[in-house]
């Protein structure tokens, strides 16, 4: 592979807010959007840090559905979140499927989809209600004042849990070792996770690898039965595959979901008028509520790819070795693709944001389940008490890879 070029210093413009730099992620929300929509204005890609370790910034939606879409060039390998993962946590951990390309991403992603069958599929369908509905139990019942922690969190958690299969009596444990190893993902300490969510995730890996054993001897037909027996083209996943999956899982299917339920409530409250609508017509409007709930807040802010061979692309030519970063949170906004992109509307169609990813081999397997859980939910929050409302404004975390909302005051009175 080439050296990569030396980048011009095009994000020093005094115009241009520094995507580099920590301090940027810790700007109000509002402010950062504004950069982003300065940054679509501009004739190609900016180059952000150092010459050489930078990258640069894809964030029109053109091209970051353009670079999602052609692996060949823009590859997932050696990781999409900066820094890259460490060889010796790849040995240790096992290899996510979101930082494989080609052959190898190919087989996992077969694994995982021929283990998702129509029945297990059903079945998943059936429980999402069954949750959603214990969950706002629980809720009336004790009346707590965090949503995250109470509601938002613990639906897809008990979703992915039961699905995958995973005992009563490690829930609470898991859950634990989930917040110790995203509590610190934010801006001061980087995308590094530290001792503390290492040892979390190890301990996970620990509890998968023992679920995996004993799937192999007494399969039960849940989804770490059907990932460690299945036989596609003479493989399943191993123990530490497994492990990587449940891991993956937990971001893709708990924390992305978590936050998006979070905003919603937020999102819902500050616009009475959209709430009122799907009140009015649940049916009618939750597919485009979700959808636009998901666009408007995007979960995942970006993910990067590293450049395999000469591209040209948005007015810039890229070259082998060099960086970009993909901001889904800035595509999701962009003027040439959403008509008044900053107003939450639950009726805007189409709706083709990139919150699940822009397309290509890594969009989101999850994708279909997260809809189902935020529809499930919401038609119980919005049916069975009355005035339900977020007070005040989410607690998010300062970070440059997720949308994340540590807590959020809410309050609502029984019918």
């Amino acid at each position: 592979m080439q050296s990569p070029a030396v980048a011009p210093p095009l994000a020093q413009d005094a115009d241009l807010a520094d995507l580099a730099d920590p301090s940027f992620w810790q700007l109000p929300r509002a402010d950062r959007l504004e950069a982003f929509a300065r940054l679509r204005r501009l004739d190609a890609p900016a180059y952000f840090g150092a010459p050489g370790r930078g990258f640069y910034a894809l964030v029109r939606h053109a091209d970051v559905t353009e670079a999602s879409r052609d692996p060949r060039h823009f590859a997932s390998a050696p990781g999409v979140t900066t820094p890259e993962p460490a060889a010796w946590a790849k040995a240790v951990f096992g290899n996510s499927m979101v930082n494989m390309d080609g052959a190898e991403h190919a087989q996992m992603r077969k694994i995982v989809s021929r283990a998702f069958t129509p029945r297990l599929l059903a079945a998943a369908e059936e429980d999402v209600r069954a949750v959603a509905a214990r969950v706002v139990d629980e809720m009336l019942d004790r009346r707590p004042d965090d949503f995250v922690a109470s509601v938002a969190s613990r639906m897809p958690f008990e979703v992915i849990c039961n699905l995958m299969g995973v005992p009563e009596n490690h829930r609470r444990e898991i859950a634990e070792r989930i917040d110790q190893a995203s509590e610190n993902v934010g801006v001061k300490r980087g995308l590094r996770m530290p001792g503390r969510g290492l040892r979390a995730l190890a301990h996970m890996q620990l509890v998968m690898a023992k679920l995996a054993r004993e799937r192999r001897r007494h399969p039960t037909g849940d989804l770490i039965s059907a990932l460690v027996c299945a036989d596609i083209d003479g493989q399943a996943l191993s123990s530490r595959q497994l492990g990587a999956f449940f891991s993956l899982l937990l971001v893709a299917g708990v924390e992305t979901t978590r936050n998006a339920i979070a905003h919603g409530l937020a999102l819902l409250t500050e616009h009475p008028d959209q709430r009122d609508l799907l009140v009015r017509d649940f049916e009618t409007y939750a597919d485009g509520a979700v959808d636009e709930i998901v666009r408007h807040s995007t979960p995942i802010i970006q993910f990067r790819r590293t450049v395999t061979a000469e591209r040209a692309l948005g007015g810039r030519t890229f070259r082998p070795g060099q960086k970009v970063v993909l901001f889904y949170a800035s595509a999701n906004r962009d003027e040439a693709v959403f008509k008044d992109p900053d107003v939450f509307d639950i009726t805007r169609s189409p709706n083709p944001h990139l919150g699940y990813g822009g397309g290509g081999p890594h969009y989101c397997l999850g994708s279909h389940l997260a809809l189902q859980e935020m529809k499930a939910l919401f038609h119980e929050l919005l049916t069975r008490p009355r005035d339900l409302r977020a007070v005040g404004l989410p607690e998010l975390v300062d970070s440059s890879f997720d949308n994340r909302v540590r807590a959020l005051r809410f309050a609502f009175e029984t019918r």
